[in-house]
């Protein structure tokens, strides 16, 4: 991830689940924040009702590589924390990037101009 780092401090994810915006599809729960820097923050959560560490652990990758393959898409200065929910479990790449950018085009933090792909 080039542009962006890691949201990892419970402070941090406690103020962009609160006065953050979010947005959900059937997969993923998506958070979104300003931050006033440069760079993104990502955050991913996986609760252990979506199931056992190998399947949480799966999805956290899938989710990461996700965002990093598509990170050029996203605006910039941007606080984003990205939660799945049960119905991710057992999902392919695809479905998870799809799942991915219509949050981001909910929450219209996808620059159009290269959305070339």
């Amino acid at each position: 991830m080039k542009f962006s780092e890691s949201l990892k401090k419970n402070k941090d994810f406690q103020t962009v689940y609160n006065k953050g915006i979010s947005c959900a599809n059937k997969y993923l729960v998506m958070y979104v924040m300003e931050n006033h820097t440069e760079r993104n923050r990502l955050g991913i959560s996986v609760s252990k009702k979506v199931g056992n560490s190998v399947v949480r652990h799966r999805l956290t990758r899938l989710i990461r590589e996700s965002y990093r393959l598509q990170e050029d898409r996203f605006r910039c200065g941007l606080d984003i924390i990205v939660i799945a929910r049960i119905g991710a479990k057992g999902k392919n790449y695809k479905e998870i990037v799809s799942a991915l950018l219509h949050l981001g085009h909910l929450h219209e933090i996808i620059d159009e101009g290269n959305d070339s792909r």
